[in-house]
């Protein structure tokens, strides 16, 4: 009975042994799926090892025959001994190389490793940029400085890269802009040279303070004294007189001809482009008058850097002096410029609109879009002696006019009255312009005149208390102006600071007449 129960578990051992002849790979999936029969001979060897003994000794003839050669076929033929290994009695560790290895021997063919992605190209920021936001202490090595040393040696690096990168804009606008739209007939040589201006004067005038600059590093990349320099180039900054008040005529002729298509698809195409930085063609030719108000700034930070040791600190006030002085003559003259040409740009629905203070003023106030108390955009000029209300249009030719909307009151005989946010509107017309039906208002303001019986109330609502608050202070400024017969043009520059004897407006009521004339008195 022994004999034959042995025998029929070799017979059963027999069978289940030769499923490792199948191949490999087929044996490999069998045994994942499967793995009960390689289990149960491992740990049934100790068992078959007694009996094997015993056969050897009775029958050696018949052991050698059978289970030697089976037993070693599946060692042979498989590709690792994963299969081989008990579970139970197998590590953490070893069972987690053993699913790595199960999965690389099983994925590996079936799925190819995914391809590596493509390097895409970097996306031009949304935020225009300069190209090289380097500091001077990167461009050295090591130095011996203050702190405030370097600090000084950043600011003057900064002015350095300042004119370096607004030469090549210059020369960009000149190669980019102009230069294809006159080859290509986009616009005539005449409107071009309008919209440019003087550009072309400009380029070697920067170039010039550049090479004064390089000039004046020392062996370590530092700049000693900058003062007389500065001094003596500063000067020539007056071409900017022309150039800034040509820029007038030069943006109303821009955004009128970028009504046609061609011009519009060229500045379009140009902006897209990644030379531009997302700047279209008015930032470019802006972009001189930005540097010239950054005159005054970096010299002061250069000031505040220089120890009072310092050869500079004779030069550098007196530098400042100069470059502030111009830079007031540049905006004084285009204020008048300015003034000008929305003078012309008025057109009069009646003779009795043609009021001489239009004529007489020299300069603008501010001038802006505001509405009306039935809810009307209208265009508003603040002129040097007088308000105008008008409303925008076109002449037969495309260019942009001014309808003068009703009578223009004398900035001398205006009365300014504030409407409080969230007060009753008290008329029909505020309520349903203004508030859409609601009985609160916002940001309006109501100017009337004295002594004219023409002109009635304009009730008037900006766009935010920001604006409304900018218009409010400079009405303030006009009438104290005009009634004390002060209103000069050198003294009345918006961009200038305020004359000292103004700081009193802030203080007045705005709805009180009487303290307004009893000041002036």
């Amino acid at each position: 009975m022994e004999v034959e129960e042995t025998g029929k578990t070799r017979t059963s051992c027999a069978a289940t042994l030769e499923t490792p002849s199948i191949p490999c790979d087929l044996a490999g999936k069998k045994r994942k799926q499967d793995p009960e029969p390689v289990v149960r001979i491992i740990v049934d060897e100790k068992d078959d090892e007694e009996d094997e003994e015993g056969e050897m000794m009775s029958d050696p003839m018949r052991y050698s025959e059978e289970p030697s050669t089976k037993r070693v076929k599946p060692v042979v033929k498989s590709n690792s001994l994963t299969g081989l290994i008990t579970p139970v009695k197998t590590p953490a560790l070893k069972r987690i190389g053993q699913s790595i290895s199960r999965s690389i021997s099983f994925r590996t063919e079936a799925r190819p490793l995914p391809p590596a992605p493509l390097r895409s190209r970097t996306k031009a920021s949304s935020f225009p940029r300069r190209r090289n936001s380097q500091c001077w202490s990167d461009t050295v090595e090591s130095h011996n400085l203050t702190a405030k040393e370097i600090k000084r040696q950043e600011v003057i690096y900064e002015l350095t890269q300042g004119e370096r990168q607004l030469i090549e804009d210059l020369s960009l606008l000149k190669k980019v802009y102009y230069e294809p739209m006159l080859k290509l007939d986009i616009m005539t040589e005449s409107e071009l040279g309008q919209i440019f201006g003087t550009l072309d004067s400009l380029i070697p005038l920067h170039q010039d303070l550049l090479s004064r600059l390089e000039r004046l590093k020392g062996s370590e990349k530092t700049i000693g004294q900058v003062g007389p320099t500065l001094m003596n180039w500063f000067p020539c900054l007056e071409a900017y007189v022309t150039y800034c008040c040509n820029q007038v005529g030069a943006k109303a002729l821009l955004d009128q001809k970028k009504h046609d298509k061609r011009v519009e698809h060229f500045l379009r195409l140009c902006q897209e482009s990644s030379f531009s930085r997302k700047l279209d063609l008015w930032n470019f030719l802006d972009l001189p008058r930005s540097r010239l108000v950054k005159y005054p700034l970096l010299l002061k930070e250069i000031q505040k850097c220089t120890p009072p040791e310092h050869p500079d600190e004779d030069f550098l006030p007196d530098a400042l002096q100069l470059i502030q002085s111009i830079v007031a003559e540049v905006n004084k003259k285009t204020g008048e410029a300015e003034c000008q040409f929305f003078r012309r740009c008025l057109v009069y629905l009646e003779e009795s609109q043609r009021l001489q203070e239009i004529q007489l003023s020299r300069f603008l106030y501010c001038h802006g879009e505001l509405k009306n108390n039935k809810g009307q955009r209208v265009h508003v000029f603040l002129f040097e002696l007088a308000l105008v209300l008008t409303r925008p249009g076109e002449d037969r030719e495309g260019g942009q006019v001014f309808h003068v909307y009703r009578q223009p009151l004398p900035n001398a005989l205006i009365n300014l009255e504030e409407i409080p946010d969230g007060e009753a509107g008290g008329g029909g017309t505020f309520r349903g312009a203004f508030t859409g039906g609601n009985d609160k208002v916002k940001n309006c303001f109501r100017v009337s005149s004295r002594g004219r019986s023409k002109a009635r109330p304009y009730s008037l609502q900006a766009n935010d208390s920001f604006s409304k608050q900018q218009w409010i202070t400079c009405l303030r400024q006009a009438i104290v102006r005009s009634r004390d017969g002060t209103a000069r043009p050198s003294q009345s520059q918006r961009s200038l600071p305020p004359d000292p004897a103004l700081y009193h407006i802030a203080q007045l009521s705005l709805s009180s007449d009487t303290e307004m004339a009893d000041h002036t008195r």
